[in-house]
């Protein structure tokens, strides 16, 4: 790491694509006079103010927040999702983590359900269509409920809080082999299933979510845990086993509603 606060000079090979059709190609960059305290993105936008000075077009990269919040800034930092430091994103990655000299490749999330829509920014709408698909819990209009109206054990709040902690930014399909998302499906099944207002639609739930997630395109989990190692909120594996025990039972409670009954005495 560069702890002297000295300015840094670093090579970039950044992909480059214009657009879902173009092939796209990694093209290098230097980055020089970086501060190590810049963040990641920070530096990003010194090497783009540069190219536009140059009259070149800047590298396309998503953002929002930067305060590890909003899941905008999805990159893969040589070869690892957000970056080399565990529970960061990588606009809380500052430029220190590196040295003076490094090479660094910059690309965005790999995944078919993932398309690239320019440059280091994909659609990653998919994640937002495994939400709506169950990712909610039906209230009646009126005005807002006491907090303490519906008694939650300790246990499980904090549960579902850890779930909750989700920021749906993606790591866990780009890190994935078979670019699964079900960590991502699972934290969003679990943080509802654990609380008492999600039960009326549990099993929906899990069942809509499931096969929304199926038809994006995402792949199946063969328990790699790369998606638990890249996650920047560090949400467990435990909840994907917590989404299958829900779905296995849900679609045990379908088949006996189908054939009417509770099978043989």
């Amino acid at each position: 790491m560069s702890g002297n606060g000295k300015s840094m000079n670093l090579t970039l090979h950044v992909w480059r694509q214009k657009n879902a059709s173009d092939k796209g190609r990694f093209v290098t960059y230097q980055a020089k006079s970086v501060s190590p305290d810049m963040s990641f993105l920070e530096m990003l936008d010194v090497v783009n103010e540069e190219l536009t000075q140059k009259g070149e077009e800047p590298i396309a990269f998503d953002h929002d927040c930067r305060e590890g919040i909003c899941g905008m800034c999805g990159l893969v930092i040589n070869g690892v999702p957000h970056g080399p430091r565990k529970a960061t994103t990588t606009c809380q990655l500052h430029m220190r983590t590196f040295k003076d000299g490094d090479t660094i490749t910059v690309e965005p999330w790999r995944g078919a359900a993932f398309p690239v829509l320019k440059d280091l920014i994909v659609d990653r709408s998919a994640l937002d269509r495994i939400i709506q698909a169950g990712g909610f819990v039906s209230v009646s209009t009126g005005s807002a409920p006491d907090g303490n109206a519906v008694p939650i054990p300790k246990a499980a709040a904090e549960l579902a809080m850890d779930a909750a902690a989700c920021i749906g930014c993606g790591a866990c399909v780009a890190a994935c082999p078979n670019a699964s998302a079900m960590l991502f499906t699972a934290a969003k099944v679990s943080h509802l299933g654990l609380l008492p207002q999600g039960q009326p639609e549990r099993t929906r739930r899990v069942q809509g979510m499931v096969a929304e997630m199926d038809a994006a395109g995402f792949g199946a989990c063969t328990n790699h845990r790369e998606c638990e190692a890249a996650c920047p909120k560090e949400i467990r594996v435990e909840f994907i086993a917590r989404m299958n025990r829900d779905f296995l039972k849900a679609t045990l409670m379908g088949a006996e509603e189908s054939t009417g009954g509770g099978g043989a005495g």
